[in-house]
């Protein structure tokens, strides 16, 4: 058996692509976007039709400048995410737009309006995740948004500060950057890491042990690979986000692997629980510099896509 379908008995799989061909060759349970992946995914021929759909949906449209060139995006996002629907046989995760990451409300609209529109083509909205940037203000969105039956995905998360408060404010998933955790500590201490030891192997590791220890309902899905030997050392993990280079990767290899987390083991272990209100999460979030620097790295990037994106709409417009 390859290390694919080793690895799918004790974690749910998950394709960390825009690409539909992809998610049919590994056969994936879920699947999650994000504006980079959608970027790359419409400037390609084959994906041309889900921009142009969303384009001409909106002619004759009320609406002008801006708010119609957001309007389309929101159906591209959609279309994309109805077409990925239509391959897993589980949940798609759509993200709202990185510069609403400090706008609670903002995200409540965006995450609503984004439902909405699934919802009116026909889709369930227990089959889509929400993906919001683990700042304060969207964790108290997805809050909120959890609690009027919106899943959310919590996503560019790199400490234990950001994981307890989405635990504790009952989000349904969130996604630990496992890679560029280790990005920043190879940049920063110029060493090389093996698996066991790779620091976002620790951070997913403590943090899924957290959960499970407390018992937290909150899923945990590792993202962004390196890789390999990342993802085998976090076998067990409720989930785990993965591009099809390297899902090709664990399809093509044979060796024996073997759940490394489990309930029972994170059950046998002394935790301290964090206690969190805003001020001690943003103190604790502030002391770590990789966190603050990730995140703040992170949202950057993905509202740079979204401006290319918006171009692209412009132009097609």
């Amino acid at each position: 058996m390859n290390q694919l379908d080793q690895l799918k008995k004790h974690t749910v799989v998950v394709a960390d692509t825009g690409d539909f061909e992809a998610m049919r060759a590994y056969q994936p349970q879920d699947a999650t976007t994000n504006p980079s992946l959608i970027l790359a995914a419409s400037q390609k021929a084959e994906y041309k039709p889900l921009v142009d759909k969303a384009v001409t949906d909106h002619k004759g449209s009320t609406l002008s400048g801006g708010a119609l060139v957001e309007s389309v995006i929101d159906s591209i996002l959609v279309n994309f995410g109805q077409e990925i629907l239509k391959i897993v046989p589980g949940r798609v995760s759509t993200e709202v737009d990185a510069r609403l990451s400090f706008d609670t409300q903002g995200t409540i609209d965006k995450a609503r309006h984004i439902i909405d529109l699934y919802e009116k083509s026909g889709a369930s909205r227990e089959r889509i995740l929400i993906k919001i940037a683990s700042t304060w203000e969207g964790i108290k969105a997805a809050e909120v948004l959890q609690k009027e039956g919106i899943n959310c995905n919590l996503t560019l998360l790199f400490s234990l500060a950001q994981a307890v408060a989405c635990a504790e404010g009952g989000i349904k998933l969130i996604s630990p950057f496992v890679g560029r955790i280790l990005d920043w500590h190879k940049k920063s201490t110029g060493k090389d890491y093996g698996p066991t030891e790779d620091p976002g192997v620790v951070s997913v590791t403590q943090i899924y042990n957290y959960y499970k220890h407390f018992d937290y309902k909150t899923e945990v899905m590792g993202a962004s690979f390196r890789n390999k030997g990342e993802i085998t050392e976090l076998c067990g993990c409720d989930l785990l986000t993965i591009s099809p280079s390297l899902l090709g990767e664990l399809q093509a290899a044979s060796e024996p692997i073997s759940p490394k987390l489990n309930t029972e083991h994170a059950k046998s272990l002394s935790i301290e629980r964090l206690n969190l209100d805003e001020k001690n999460f943003r103190w604790l979030f502030n002391e770590d510099a990789m966190a603050t620097e990730k995140t703040a790295e992170g949202i950057r990037k993905f509202a740079e896509d979204i401006v290319k994106l918006e171009k692209l709409v412009q132009a097609a417009l």
